[in-house]
């Protein structure tokens, strides 16, 4: 009788799994440490799951193209507007989000993309920057005037990312980010392709670890992502730096139309605005905090404030001048 006594737990074990509520998100690699997914689920006996994406551009052609089962989807704001006009999202019941209120007035001001949150609600503000190796590089112009630099050729990297790229084109040329002007558009190109003859690559998985490895002294990319990589003696010489005013993105959560558990992605959502919650995943990423009640219980100096984001240029969707977004940006990748 003993040999079937584990077999019989096992089972038991198995069909209690099988029960647990399931939900299943599509994020951003490594844009929220495990251990808080892991306190979710023993809090509320669920399962969570999991995919990734490197890109907006990558998770709305899946998304488009038929992907179905997510229940939580984490876009940037254009893209929270295009999901949305593309009929794509369901309505956030706030009354199952009181931790809403907790978030920055002066960021939700500056949300154009989906004003009063009605279809999604803040995760992380954040801005592209550059970083700079100060060990290697000791006299540089805090702009994206660096990428003019022949003598750092081969040893810069720009992210392989048609709009961070095309909107500090942009800025740097004295237009806004969200230009839906022709000749800027193709300005901004034109100019890119000056850049690109100074960069190593272009590069939107691996900058960071490239940069940590000093394969790169200069490169375009998110601080979380960068300081992620690097060791307490690298963090001493690096500078980040945003250039031109830069280009400030708050991506979010969002609960897909067809989304199998919405309660529960309700309540997820809720969770991680909690202030000790938010409050660790701030630390994990070196960000500032959209949560006011948060900031006392963060432990760590995030590598640029909320003052500094707030003097950022949104970015937000360009409408039907996306396509000529990516015309100029296959021209500027492909082409010469």
């Amino acid at each position: 009788m003993k040999k079937l006594l584990f077999p019989l737990i096992l089972l038991s074990f198995m069909i209690s799994c099988e029960k647990k509520e399931t939900l299943y998100l599509f994020n951003w690699a490594e844009y929220i440490p495990t251990h808080i997914f892991g306190q979710f689920e023993q809090e509320n006996n669920v399962k969570l799951k999991f995919d990734w994406y490197d890109s907006n551009e990558a998770m709305f052609v899946k998304i488009r193209s038929g992907a179905s089962g997510y229940d939580i989807i984490f876009p940037s704001g254009d893209y929270v507007s295009i999901m949305r006009k593309s009929g794509m999202l369901q309505p956030i019941d706030k009354t199952k989000v009181p931790n809403l209120d907790l978030l920055d007035s002066r960021i939700l001001e500056r949300i154009t993309f989906d004003k009063n949150q009605e279809y999604s609600v803040p995760y992380m503000v954040s801005v592209t920057g550059i970083a700079v190796n100060t060990n290697e590089v000791k006299d540089y112009p805090k702009s994206f005037e660096i990428y003019n630099r022949k003598d750092l050729a081969g040893k810069m990297i720009l992210m392989d990312n048609m709009r961070e790229v095309l909107d500090g084109a942009l800025i740097n040329l004295g237009y806004h980010a969200n230009s839906t002007n022709k000749e800027e558009i193709t300005a901004a190109g034109e100019l890119v392709k000056k850049w690109k003859e100074n960069i190593l690559r272009f590069d939107q998985e691996s900058f960071a670890r490239s940069f940590a490895q000093g394969e790169v002294f200069v490169v375009h990319g998110y601080a979380e992502n960068i300081f992620l990589e690097l060791d307490e003696n690298q963090k001493k010489t690096t500078d980040f730096f945003i250039p031109e005013g830069g280009t400030l993105s708050i991506d979010n959560m969002v609960i897909l139309k067809d989304a199998k558990n919405p309660e529960l992605a309700h309540k997820l959502i809720n969770f991680i605005l909690r202030p000790d919650i938010y409050a660790q995943i701030c630390d994990y990423l070196t960000l500032p905090s959209m949560n006011i009640e948060s900031r006392e219980l963060m432990e760590k100096t995030p590598v640029y404030s909320i003052d500094d984001v707030l003097s950022c240029e949104i970015k937000d969707d360009v409408g039907e001048a996306i396509e000529l977004y990516n015309e100029v940006w296959q021209d500027i990748r492909i082409g010469g």
